[in-house]
């Protein structure tokens, strides 16, 4: 069915073909790799722009950064390229009027890896996706699925917006108990403890590993707080092994080739040393593939049940549901699509 796709108009040819001028609209990490990608499609770029709070007096790109109300008392009409991701309904909300007056459209850039979800790579990876698609639990999911593609694909937020559930419905499907124990991979400051805390009345044991140092301090001081509650200042990998640690971007720190040390621990090892758990929580910046591959035997003794984000990677959405129904066929995969501007807090719910 993927393959009807290939005859939609990408984002990338979009922006290359129309005759208005391009407004970068944002000056992150997510603007550098569009602006990447654009050079090597001869994609030309007219302006930067950012929200009223992020103007001030400063170039990104050799682009003086400007308002969107000054650039269209400026020259009227233009397109709107969103390059930075956000779950704040105001910011959702300012999407969405700008939308009424210009063409806006967000061409997608992995947070990690090399892979740019184009065609090419659609083409290249069919199999995969018609697997991942026929192993979904239910119809909601499949529509999430075909969405988050064909936004992928098009740019067109509509696709994102029109797909979304809250964490809520997520949740039901989890269906979590008053004995679970959590462990809770990437828990950066606390808060997808404290979600699990929303849900559930009462608990066995959490345990929550996050990698980067100040932010643990935060997580620590957190879990002291808590019954049964243990923070662990490690990254998660495939195998026991040091590794770097690029600790300047919040969340958003992810292993690298230079940086802060940190040691990995793998989910078996944990299981180990701490017991059984009942319930994972993944969330580690584009490592969740080698999280796996270090939890094969917690999978299939245990079969805990599993929030993992899906977003990271270009491939993580097929990928991901692919490489756990290997590990365990038994589990029942559900796709969901929260609010978010981009495809970002996109997750699986495996039961």
């Amino acid at each position: 069915m993927f393959e009807n796709l290939l005859i939609e108009k990408s984002s990338w040819e979009f922006l290359k073909e129309t005759p208005l001028p391009i407004a970068v609209y944002g000056t992150g990490n997510g603007a550098d790799r569009v602006f990447e990608e654009f050079e090597k499609l001869g994609i030309t770029v007219s302006f930067v722009v950012a929200s009223d709070g992020f103007v001030r007096q400063r170039t990104f790109h050799g682009f003086p950064v400007k308002g969107i109300p000054q650039l269209e008392s400026e020259i009227g009409d233009f397109v709107i390229c969103l390059a930075f991701a956000s779950p704040l309904p105001e910011v959702i909300n300012n999407i969405k009027s700008l939308s009424n007056r210009h063409k806006v459209i967000m061409p997608s850039v992995p947070v990690y890896g090399d892979n740019i979800f184009n065609k090419d790579f659609l083409k290249n990876n069919l199999d995969a996706f018609e697997k991942a698609y026929s192993l979904l639990g239910d119809e909601k999911s499949k529509q999430v699925f075909e969405s988050i593609i064909r936004f992928q694909i098009t740019g067109n937020l509509d696709y994102c917006f029109n797909c979304e559930t809250d964490k809520d419905e997520a949740f039901e499907i989890l269906n979590l108990g008053t004995n679970e124990s959590f462990l809770d991979l990437g828990a950066y400051r606390g808060d997808t403890v404290k979600e699990f805390l929303h849900y559930v009345n009462d608990y066995e044991k959490i345990v929550a590993v996050e990698p980067d140092k100040r932010t643990f301090r935060k997580l620590e001081s957190y879990c002291e707080e808590l019954k049964n509650c243990t923070a662990l200042n490690n990254a998660v990998w495939n195998k026991s092994t040091e590794l770097f640690f690029d600790g300047n971007k919040g969340r958003g720190g992810s292993a690298k080739d230079k940086g802060e040390s940190v040691f990995s621990v793998t989910v078996d090892e944990l299981k180990e040393k701490y017991g059984t758990f009942t319930y994972l929580n993944v969330d580690v910046e584009g490592a969740e593939k080698e999280m796996l591959l270090g939890s094969a035997l917690t999978l299939q003794q245990d079969k805990p049940k599993i929030c993992m984000a899906v977003y990271h990677r270009s491939e993580d959405i097929f990928a991901l549901v692919n490489q756990i129904n290997e590990i365990n066929g038994d589990y029942k995969i559900y796709l969901r699509h929260h609010p978010h501007i981009s495809f970002w807090d996109t997750n699986i719910y495996c039961i």
